[in-house]
Protein backbone atom coordinates (compact mmCIF):
# COMPACT_ATOMS: atom_id res chain seq x y z
CA UNK A 1 0.00 0.00 0.00
CA UNK A 2 1.40 3.38 -1.02
CA UNK A 3 2.18 5.91 1.71
CA UNK A 4 -0.34 8.70 2.21
CA UNK A 5 0.63 11.85 0.31
CA UNK A 6 -1.15 15.01 1.43
CA UNK A 7 0.23 16.83 -1.63
CA UNK A 8 -2.01 14.64 -3.79
CA UNK A 9 -5.28 16.56 -3.84
CA UNK A 10 -7.35 13.51 -4.79
CA UNK A 11 -5.96 11.50 -1.88
CA UNK A 12 -6.73 14.26 0.56
CA UNK A 13 -10.15 15.28 -0.72
CA UNK A 14 -11.71 12.07 -1.98
CA UNK A 15 -13.72 12.61 -5.15
CA UNK A 16 -17.07 11.31 -3.88
CA UNK A 17 -17.15 13.61 -0.86
CA UNK A 18 -19.82 16.28 -0.64
CA UNK A 19 -18.29 19.74 -1.10
CA UNK A 20 -18.87 21.52 2.24
CA UNK A 21 -18.90 25.15 1.18
CA UNK A 22 -22.44 25.68 -0.05
CA UNK A 23 -23.74 29.23 -0.22
CA UNK A 24 -25.43 29.09 3.20
CA UNK A 25 -22.27 27.71 4.82
CA UNK A 26 -20.14 30.42 3.24
CA UNK A 27 -22.61 33.01 4.54
CA UNK A 28 -22.37 31.61 8.08
CA UNK A 29 -18.57 31.64 7.94
CA UNK A 30 -18.57 35.26 6.79
CA UNK A 31 -20.89 36.17 9.66
CA UNK A 32 -18.40 34.57 12.04
CA UNK A 33 -15.57 36.51 10.42
CA UNK A 34 -17.41 39.78 11.06
CA UNK A 35 -18.24 38.76 14.63
CA UNK A 36 -14.57 37.99 15.24
CA UNK A 37 -13.42 41.42 14.16
CA UNK A 38 -12.91 40.67 10.48
CA UNK A 39 -10.45 37.82 10.91
CA UNK A 40 -11.08 34.13 11.57
CA UNK A 41 -8.61 32.04 13.50
CA UNK A 42 -7.97 29.98 10.37
CA UNK A 43 -7.03 33.29 8.68
CA UNK A 44 -4.37 33.74 11.36
CA UNK A 45 -3.00 30.25 10.73
CA UNK A 46 -3.01 30.76 6.97
CA UNK A 47 -1.13 34.04 7.39
CA UNK A 48 1.67 32.06 9.02
CA UNK A 49 1.84 30.15 5.74
CA UNK A 50 2.03 33.48 3.86
CA UNK A 51 -1.52 32.96 2.62
CA UNK A 52 -2.92 36.31 3.62
CA UNK A 53 -5.98 36.88 1.45
CA UNK A 54 -9.23 36.09 3.25
CA UNK A 55 -10.79 35.10 -0.08
CA UNK A 56 -8.90 31.80 0.10
CA UNK A 57 -11.17 30.66 2.95
CA UNK A 58 -13.81 29.55 2.63
CA UNK A 59 -13.14 28.24 -0.89
CA UNK A 60 -16.34 28.75 -2.83
CA UNK A 61 -15.67 26.12 -5.50
CA UNK A 62 -13.58 23.02 -6.02
CA UNK A 63 -11.18 25.04 -8.15
CA UNK A 64 -10.75 27.46 -5.25
CA UNK A 65 -10.10 24.54 -2.91
CA UNK A 66 -7.49 23.17 -5.29
CA UNK A 67 -5.79 26.58 -5.36
CA UNK A 68 -5.81 26.74 -1.56
CA UNK A 69 -4.39 23.21 -1.37
CA UNK A 70 -1.61 24.14 -3.78
CA UNK A 71 -0.73 27.28 -1.82
CA UNK A 72 -0.57 25.36 1.43
CA UNK A 73 1.66 22.66 -0.05
CA UNK A 74 4.20 25.15 -1.38
CA UNK A 75 4.25 27.35 1.74
CA UNK A 76 7.74 27.63 3.32
CA UNK A 77 6.77 26.26 6.73
CA UNK A 78 6.88 22.95 8.55
CA UNK A 79 4.88 19.96 7.47
CA UNK A 80 3.01 19.98 10.77
CA UNK A 81 1.67 23.47 10.04
CA UNK A 82 0.42 22.34 6.66
CA UNK A 83 -1.14 19.19 8.07
CA UNK A 84 -2.91 21.30 10.69
CA UNK A 85 -4.66 23.39 8.04
CA UNK A 86 -5.73 20.32 6.09
CA UNK A 87 -7.08 18.84 9.32
CA UNK A 88 -9.12 22.01 9.86
CA UNK A 89 -10.53 21.84 6.32
CA UNK A 90 -11.49 18.21 6.80
CA UNK A 91 -13.45 19.15 9.90
CA UNK A 92 -15.63 21.14 7.48
CA UNK A 93 -15.94 18.04 5.31
CA UNK A 94 -16.94 15.99 8.36
CA UNK A 95 -19.95 18.24 8.96
CA UNK A 96 -21.04 18.21 5.31
CA UNK A 97 -20.68 14.44 5.06
CA UNK A 98 -22.73 13.38 8.07
CA UNK A 99 -19.83 13.56 10.52
CA UNK A 100 -17.89 10.95 8.58
CA UNK A 101 -14.73 11.34 10.75
CA UNK A 102 -12.68 12.14 7.65
CA UNK A 103 -10.47 14.35 9.81
CA UNK A 104 -9.73 11.44 12.15
CA UNK A 105 -8.75 9.18 9.26
CA UNK A 106 -6.51 11.89 7.83
CA UNK A 107 -4.87 12.49 11.21
CA UNK A 108 -4.09 8.78 11.45
CA UNK A 109 -2.89 8.39 7.85
CA UNK A 110 -0.74 11.54 7.96
CA UNK A 111 0.45 11.11 11.57
CA UNK A 112 -0.82 14.50 12.68
CA UNK A 113 0.40 15.02 16.28
CA UNK A 114 -2.41 14.91 18.83
CA UNK A 115 -1.73 18.41 20.15
CA UNK A 116 -2.06 19.86 16.64
CA UNK A 117 -5.42 18.14 16.26
CA UNK A 118 -6.65 19.47 19.61
CA UNK A 119 -5.48 22.99 18.88
CA UNK A 120 -6.96 23.17 15.39
CA UNK A 121 -10.26 21.73 16.58
CA UNK A 122 -10.30 24.44 19.25
CA UNK A 123 -9.75 27.12 16.60
CA UNK A 124 -12.38 25.50 14.40
CA UNK A 125 -14.91 25.79 17.22
CA UNK A 126 -13.86 29.42 17.82
CA UNK A 127 -14.53 30.18 14.16
CA UNK A 128 -17.99 28.63 14.50
CA UNK A 129 -18.62 30.60 17.68
CA UNK A 130 -19.04 27.42 19.71
CA UNK A 131 -17.00 28.96 22.48
CA UNK A 132 -17.59 26.39 25.22
CA UNK A 133 -16.31 23.57 22.99
CA UNK A 134 -13.40 25.77 21.92
CA UNK A 135 -12.30 26.49 25.49
CA UNK A 136 -12.55 22.82 26.39
CA UNK A 137 -9.91 22.07 23.76
CA UNK A 138 -7.77 25.21 23.94
CA UNK A 139 -7.16 24.64 27.65
CA UNK A 140 -5.73 21.16 27.07
CA UNK A 141 -2.48 20.75 29.06
CA UNK A 142 -0.53 19.57 26.00
CA UNK A 143 -0.91 22.96 24.28
CA UNK A 144 1.27 26.03 24.47
CA UNK A 145 -0.57 29.38 24.29
CA UNK A 146 -0.96 30.70 20.77
CA UNK A 147 -3.26 33.49 19.59
CA UNK A 148 -4.01 34.01 23.30
CA UNK A 149 -4.82 37.72 22.98
CA UNK A 150 -7.23 37.11 20.11
CA UNK A 151 -8.87 34.24 21.99
CA UNK A 152 -9.34 36.38 25.11
CA UNK A 153 -10.79 39.24 23.04
CA UNK A 154 -13.24 36.94 21.24
CA UNK A 155 -14.34 35.18 24.43
CA UNK A 156 -14.81 38.46 26.28
CA UNK A 157 -16.74 40.10 23.46
CA UNK A 158 -19.20 37.20 23.29
CA UNK A 159 -19.73 37.44 27.05
CA UNK A 160 -20.59 41.13 27.10
CA UNK A 161 -24.28 40.71 26.28
CA UNK A 162 -24.96 37.89 28.75
CA UNK A 163 -22.64 39.15 31.47
CA UNK A 164 -21.22 35.65 31.94
CA UNK A 165 -17.44 35.93 31.78
CA UNK A 166 -16.71 32.37 32.88
CA UNK A 167 -15.22 31.28 29.55
CA UNK A 168 -12.53 33.97 29.12
CA UNK A 169 -11.61 33.66 32.79
CA UNK A 170 -11.48 29.85 32.60
CA UNK A 171 -9.22 30.08 29.57
CA UNK A 172 -6.91 32.62 31.21
CA UNK A 173 -6.62 30.93 34.60
CA UNK A 174 -6.05 27.50 33.03
CA UNK A 175 -3.61 28.44 30.28
CA UNK A 176 -1.97 31.39 32.08
CA UNK A 177 -0.82 33.06 28.84
CA UNK A 178 1.32 36.18 28.73
CA UNK A 179 -0.89 38.71 26.95
CA UNK A 180 0.96 40.95 24.52
CA UNK A 181 -1.56 43.52 23.32
CA UNK A 182 -3.35 46.31 25.13
CA UNK A 183 -6.65 45.07 23.72
CA UNK A 184 -6.12 41.59 25.12
CA UNK A 185 -5.12 42.92 28.55
CA UNK A 186 -8.03 45.36 28.70
CA UNK A 187 -10.59 42.74 27.64
CA UNK A 188 -9.33 40.30 30.25
CA UNK A 189 -9.30 43.02 32.88
CA UNK A 190 -12.87 44.03 32.03
CA UNK A 191 -13.95 40.40 32.48
CA UNK A 192 -12.25 40.33 35.87
CA UNK A 193 -13.64 43.71 36.92
CA UNK A 194 -17.19 42.60 36.17
CA UNK A 195 -16.69 39.35 38.06
CA UNK A 196 -14.42 40.05 41.04
CA UNK A 197 -13.36 43.53 42.13
CA UNK A 198 -10.60 42.08 44.31
CA UNK A 199 -9.16 39.90 41.53
CA UNK A 200 -9.15 42.83 39.12
CA UNK A 201 -7.27 45.03 41.58
CA UNK A 202 -4.68 42.32 42.20
CA UNK A 203 -4.26 41.83 38.45
CA UNK A 204 -3.68 45.56 37.86
CA UNK A 205 -0.89 45.63 40.43
CA UNK A 206 1.30 43.46 38.23
CA UNK A 207 1.75 46.31 35.72
CA UNK A 208 3.91 49.47 35.73
CA UNK A 209 2.26 52.57 37.16
CA UNK A 210 1.31 54.11 33.81
CA UNK A 211 -0.65 51.04 32.71
CA UNK A 212 -1.74 50.27 36.24
CA UNK A 213 -3.47 53.63 36.66
CA UNK A 214 -5.43 53.11 33.45
CA UNK A 215 -6.53 49.66 34.59
CA UNK A 216 -7.48 51.03 37.99
CA UNK A 217 -9.68 53.64 36.32
CA UNK A 218 -11.30 50.90 34.21
CA UNK A 219 -12.09 49.04 37.42
CA UNK A 220 -13.87 52.04 38.92
CA UNK A 221 -15.81 52.60 35.70
CA UNK A 222 -16.80 48.92 35.49
CA UNK A 223 -18.25 49.08 38.99
CA UNK A 224 -20.10 52.37 38.60
CA UNK A 225 -21.46 51.71 35.12
CA UNK A 226 -23.24 48.69 36.58
CA UNK A 227 -24.23 46.32 33.77
CA UNK A 228 -27.73 44.94 34.18
CA UNK A 229 -28.20 42.08 36.61
CA UNK A 230 -25.45 43.16 39.00
CA UNK A 231 -25.89 44.44 42.55
CA UNK A 232 -24.57 48.01 42.36
CA UNK A 233 -24.58 48.60 46.10
CA UNK A 234 -22.68 45.42 46.90
CA UNK A 235 -20.03 46.01 44.25
CA UNK A 236 -19.62 49.67 45.14
CA UNK A 237 -19.24 48.76 48.80
CA UNK A 238 -16.59 46.21 47.88
CA UNK A 239 -14.74 48.79 45.77
CA UNK A 240 -14.62 51.54 48.38
CA UNK A 241 -13.63 49.04 51.09
CA UNK A 242 -10.51 47.83 49.29
CA UNK A 243 -7.12 48.51 50.91
CA UNK A 244 -5.72 50.93 48.34
CA UNK A 245 -2.04 51.82 48.46
CA UNK A 246 -0.99 55.48 48.38
CA UNK A 247 -0.96 55.69 44.58
CA UNK A 248 -4.35 54.02 44.22
CA UNK A 249 -5.85 56.36 46.81
CA UNK A 250 -4.66 59.37 44.82
CA UNK A 251 -5.87 57.87 41.53
CA UNK A 252 -9.26 57.10 43.06
CA UNK A 253 -9.77 60.64 44.32
CA UNK A 254 -8.44 62.31 41.17
CA UNK A 255 -10.43 60.13 38.76
CA UNK A 256 -13.78 60.65 40.49
CA UNK A 257 -13.28 64.24 41.65
CA UNK A 258 -11.81 65.89 38.57
CA UNK A 259 -11.02 63.24 35.94
CA UNK A 260 -13.21 61.42 33.42
CA UNK A 261 -14.75 59.46 36.27
CA UNK A 262 -16.48 62.62 37.49
CA UNK A 263 -18.99 62.08 34.66
CA UNK A 264 -19.97 58.67 36.02
CA UNK A 265 -23.28 58.42 37.80
CA UNK A 266 -22.89 58.53 41.59
CA UNK A 267 -19.21 59.43 41.40
CA UNK A 268 -19.67 61.94 44.22
CA UNK A 269 -21.48 59.39 46.38
CA UNK A 270 -18.67 56.93 45.81
CA UNK A 271 -16.10 59.45 46.99
CA UNK A 272 -18.17 60.00 50.14
CA UNK A 273 -18.43 56.28 50.76
CA UNK A 274 -14.66 56.04 50.49
CA UNK A 275 -14.35 58.68 53.21
CA UNK A 276 -16.43 56.48 55.46
CA UNK A 277 -14.23 53.43 54.98
CA UNK A 278 -11.07 55.44 55.55
CA UNK A 279 -12.31 56.86 58.84
CA UNK A 280 -13.39 60.27 57.58
CA UNK A 281 -17.05 59.72 58.29
CA UNK A 282 -18.03 62.63 60.57
CA UNK A 283 -18.92 64.89 57.65
CA UNK A 284 -20.35 62.10 55.54
CA UNK A 285 -22.75 60.69 58.11
CA UNK A 286 -24.13 64.16 58.63
CA UNK A 287 -24.65 64.72 54.92
CA UNK A 288 -28.36 64.24 54.19
CA UNK A 289 -27.95 64.73 50.43
CA UNK A 290 -26.41 61.32 49.83
CA UNK A 291 -29.08 58.86 48.84
CA UNK A 292 -30.59 57.31 45.77
CA UNK A 293 -29.44 53.78 45.09
CA UNK A 294 -26.66 54.28 47.69
CA UNK A 295 -29.14 55.19 50.42
CA UNK A 296 -29.41 51.69 51.85
CA UNK A 297 -25.66 51.22 51.73
CA UNK A 298 -24.97 54.51 53.47
CA UNK A 299 -27.58 53.74 56.10
CA UNK A 300 -25.81 50.45 56.70
CA UNK A 301 -22.55 52.30 57.27
CA UNK A 302 -24.32 54.69 59.66
CA UNK A 303 -25.72 51.78 61.65
CA UNK A 304 -22.43 49.93 61.57
CA UNK A 305 -20.23 52.72 62.88
CA UNK A 306 -22.72 54.04 65.44
CA UNK A 307 -21.12 56.26 68.06
CA UNK A 308 -17.72 55.92 66.37
CA UNK A 309 -18.85 58.61 63.96
CA UNK A 310 -18.30 61.25 66.58
CA UNK A 311 -15.20 59.80 68.18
Amino acid sequence: MAAFNYADYDQLFVLDLKFPYAANTVKEIEVSRRELGGILFIDRVLSQLNITKSKFYPPKSEDSLRTLHKNICKAPLSEHHKLSVFYYLLLDFDVANNHAALSDKFALDASVPAQYQIFMMGLWHMDRRDYASAVERLTHPSLTPEFADAIIVALTNQATESGDYSLPLAYYHTVKPTLKTSQGIECLFDAMARTSVVSALEFSRAYPDSAREQLFQRLIAAVLENPSGENPSERATELVSLPFDDSEEIWFQDYLACGDGKKLKKSADTLLMRKITTGKYTYVLGNKNVGGRWGAVLEGFRSGVGDRATS
